[in-house]
């Protein structure tokens, strides 16, 4: 099996588990994966729900939660690498990005928008910068602008395709209609070895959007030569997972028909199960009773709901009154599994 190499960082296993927020990756899930070798992603959205003053004192919940998280994941992993998801939506995006920096996280992960700044709040820090993109163009922007304004070029880029879960870097159209994504992944790896050739840097690339087998993984690993895959719904339904165990079985128990696509309030399609806050309440709309102000361009006049709250429901285990965001290949989960279970499976170590 090759390596993932970013930099310094060596994973054994090509597998990056893509952060899912709120509270299904915290250092639990993500300590597991590093364990085995891989990459282990914490999300950043919102770690600090479950805080007793998180109504009272949000922002400062979520940086003690996220300082907790990244230590305890690093103590666990026995030297593993671990990340941090944080997207480019969210308010105190800069506070986030330092936290990670402050409490010896190896990588940050950017999406759900594009991570433009990301290396100005990451200036002296050794952490690997890795921007999420769904494009060739998108890639290329974010490699210009960084390269232009601070000099540098990513450590890794992720591109998730519309088969991933959670929000989607596409029009909800497009993520319907879009069946192959191979030939966007070739587009994208030729854009950023004009960049590596031009300075002189190795950026690896690993794919995520539906990988869910050992064939996906030798497909995108072996035949299209990526350094690496993500993987996010797989590592739901396991032992390790820090989700409520109602919202593991509900991938259990999801089939093909269940996947819908949501319109989420940050401004991005979205994939999850239909249930009934899917059904009842996306369509018609709920009255919002707080502002988590967790997102920087969110009106609660406007929005048909909060999708913090909805998060909150789902990771509690109030699995019918909440969202549930699950990659397209959720229905091919039929039990609880654990990561090293997984992991070998995948790689047939």
């Amino acid at each position: 099996m090759k390596n993932l190499v970013i930099g310094d960082l060596v994973a054994k296993v090509p597998i990056i588990q893509g952060g899912m927020g709120v509270g299904i990756s915290l250092h639990k899930l993500a300590a597991a994966v590093a364990r085995e070798g891989g990459i282990g992603v914490i999300s950043a959205a919102q770690p600090g729900f479950r805080e007793p003053d998180f109504y009272t004192n949000t922002f400062e919940a979520n940086m003690r939660a996220l300082s907790r998280e990244i230590k305890l994941a690093k103590e666990e992993s026995n030297g593993g690498i671990i990340g941090v998801n944080i997207m480019v939506a969210v308010t105190h995006y800069e506070d986030f990005v330092k936290c990670c920096i402050d409490n010896g996280a190896d990588l940050i992960v950017s999406g759900a928008g594009l991570p433009m700044d990301l290396p100005k709040f990451a200036e002296g820090a050794d952490i690997k910068l890795a921007p999420i993109v769904s494009s060739a163009k998108a890639c290329k922007v974010i490699c210009s602008r960084w390269v232009k304004k601070y000099d540098r070029l990513p450590d890794l880029i992720v591109i998730e395709g519309p088969k991933a879960g959670g929000h989607l870097g596409f029009k909800a159209e497009e993520v319907l209609s879009i069946d192959n994504f191979d030939d966007e992944i070739i587009k994208i790896v030729e854009m950023k070895k004009e960049f590596e050739e031009k300075y002189n840097k190795k950026i690896p690339v690993v794919f995520g959007g539906g990988v869910y087998s050992r064939d996906d993984f030798k497909h995108y690993v072996y035949e299209m030569g990526l350094d690496g895959v993500q993987m996010a719904t797989r590592f739901v339904a396991t032992e390790e997972c820090d989700a409520d165990m109602a919202f593991k079985q509900a991938y259990v128990d999801a089939k093909l028909e269940d996947v819908k696509i949501v319109k989420s309030p940050v401004g991005m399609p979205g994939r999850a199960l239909n249930n009934h806050f899917m059904k009842d309440i996306v369509p018609e709309g709920c009255k919002i009773t707080r502002c988590f102000k967790c997102l920087v361009h969110c009106d609660p006049k406007t929005i048909p709901y909060c999708i913090s709250q909805a998060l909150f429901n789902g990771a509690n285990g109030k699995v019918d009154d909440g969202l549930i965001f699950c990659g397209e290949n959720v229905y091919k989960i039929d039990k609880i599994s654990t990561v090293k279970d997984i992991i070998d499976e995948v790689t047939e170590r």
